[in-house]
């Protein structure tokens, strides 16, 4: 079986943990494959720059905040993809959902669904997205692109490098997701630091 295949058995059969915390703001991002030939590759994007944006310049997901007018969460996401990137998830083909996932510092909790793409794939980002990137999946295996972060208030955050030098690292709360899709394709990203 591919990678593909392997990942959308295991999503199929999950059942997440979700356990909606009403004291925390709720979001919701999208995790997006496009299977090629070559490799599973897996969407990112950078965040633009914004004072009042606690992840101002982080790697993530698209998403982002509920907003009242939003069916459920997987609307927030695919609303959010939608804004952020152009690209209209309705006609996606959904492989699951993951563990919700609470922030750390910040009231938060996300919700993440897994989209597969065949076709269609090009993005407009808008003005909240300073990048879109694809990162084969196969990348989230190799050793050498996994650090460890030492951050002001935060010791020892395992983090990825997926764009290399002078470019910021995937850490935090979409690592967190991450680690939780590698699972399902037998990729061990470390929860704590190994050093």
């Amino acid at each position: 079986m591919t990678a593909f295949q392997i990942l959308a058995q295991s999503l199929s059969a999950y059942r997440p943990h979700i356990h909606p915390e009403p004291d925390k703001t709720q979001a919701a991002v999208a995790a997006i494959f496009h299977p090629r030939p070559d490799d599973l590759y897996l969407l990112f994007i950078e965040r633009a720059a914004h004072p009042t944006d606690p992840w101002s310049g982080h790697i993530a997901f698209p998403g982002g905040t509920a907003e009242p007018g939003d069916r459920d969460l997987r609307h927030t996401a695919e609303r959010e993809t939608r804004e952020e990137l152009g690209l209209d998830l309705r006609r996606a083909q959904v492989l699951g959902r993951l563990d919700d996932v609470t922030g750390a510092t910040l009231p938060i909790q996300v919700s993440c669904f897994v989209y597969a793409i065949h076709q269609g794939v090009a993005c407009a980002r808008n003005a909240e997205v300073r990048d879109v990137f694809w990162t084969p999946f196969a990348h989230l295996a190799d050793p050498a692109r996994r650090q460890v972060l030492d951050l002001e208030g935060w010791r020892d955050m395992p983090a990825l490098d997926l764009l290399g030098p002078n470019r910021p690292v995937l850490w935090g709360l979409t690592y967190r997701m991450v680690a939780q899709l590698a699972g399902f394709a037998g990729i061990d990203l470390p929860q704590r630091s190994e050093r």
